[in-house]
C-alpha cells in the first residue's frame, strides 16, 4: 500500500499518478473529500465496484455514488437533465450538493436498473486533481459498517485494513463539516432528500419551486 503525503508537492504528484493508474484498473484508492476520507475507484470498472461492495459489506443492487470532475461530465452519465439540475450545478458545484438524476440506459457499469444515479462535484483540491485525471469515480465513505466516517488515513486503515492500493493523505478532515445535501431532480420539482451543508433556503434562491422530503 502506497501512502502519499499530498502536502508535499513531489509526493503528491507521484501519489496522484499512482492513484489514477490504480483506479483505472479497478483497485481501491483512499482519497480525501470535504467531510472525511472516501473509497474511490473507476465508475465503469465492474471489478472496482465489486471490490467496493466487498469491502463495505454491501449487496449487489445498491446504488453507488459517483464523483465527477465537472458538470459537463454529467451529460454522459444522465439523460433528460432538467434545467433545475443545470442551475443547481452552476450555483453549488464544486461543493456539498449531490444530485439524483436519471442515468443513461446504455452505460455499462455496476449500477442497479431503475434507480437514479447520485452525482456530485467535490470541492477538495486533491479530489478534483484525481478526478481530472480519471473521470468519474465511484465514491463511498471509507468506514466499516456501524463505525463513523474516517477523518484521517490512520482512521481508515484501522477500520478497513489494507484494502486500498494507494492512499492520498491530505491531513485530517474538517470535523465540523456538514454532509452533502442530496436533491432529487428526477421529478417535476427538486426535492431535498437529505438536508446538509446547502440549505433549502439557498436551494430555493436558485429553484423557488424546490421542496423538502
Amino acid at each position: 500500500m502506497l501512502i502519499a503525503d499530498c502536502q508535499d508537492a513531489q509526493t503528491r504528484e507521484r501519489g496522484l499518478q499512482a492513484a489514477a493508474t490504480a483506479a483505472r484498473r479497478g483497485d481501491l484508492v483512499l482519497m480525501p473529500v470535504e467531510t472525511s476520507y472516501a473509497l474511490v475507484t473507476d465508475a465503469f470498472s465492474l471489478r472496482g465496484a465489486q471490490h467496493v461492495r466487498q469491502v463495505k459489506g454491501q449487496v449487489a443492487g445498491m446504488p453507488l455514488p459517483i464523483l465527477v470532475p465537472g458538470a459537463s461530465t454529467v451529460m454522459g452519465l444522465a439523460m433528460s437533465i432538467p434545467q433545475a439540475a443545470r442551475d443547481l450545478m452552476a450555483a453549488f458545484w464544486p461543493g456539498l450538493l449531490a444530485l439524483m438524476l436519471n442515468p443513461q440506459p446504455t452505460l455499462v457499469w455496476d449500477q442497479p436498473d431503475g434507480h437514479p444515479v447520485l452525482v456530485r462535484m467535490p470541492l477538495h483540491p486533491v479530489a478534483l486533481e484525481l478526478l481530472g485525471r480519471t473521470g468519474p469515480l465511484i465514491a463511498t465513505s471509507a468506514n466499516a459498517a456501524g463505525l463513523p466516517s474516517p477523518m484521517t488515513v490512520a482512521d481508515a486503515v484501522a477500520q478497513l485494513g489494507e484494502a486500498f492500493t494507494v492512499c492520498l493523505d491530505a491531513g485530517p478532515s474538517d470535523p465540523w463539516a456538514e454532509p452533502s445535501t442530496v436533491v432529487d431532480v428526477t421529478g417535476p420539482v427538486p426535492v431535498v432528500r437529505r438536508p446538509g451543508s446547502v440549505t433549502l433556503e439557498e436551494i430555493r434562491q436558485v429553484c423557488p419551486e424546490a421542496v423538502s422530503d
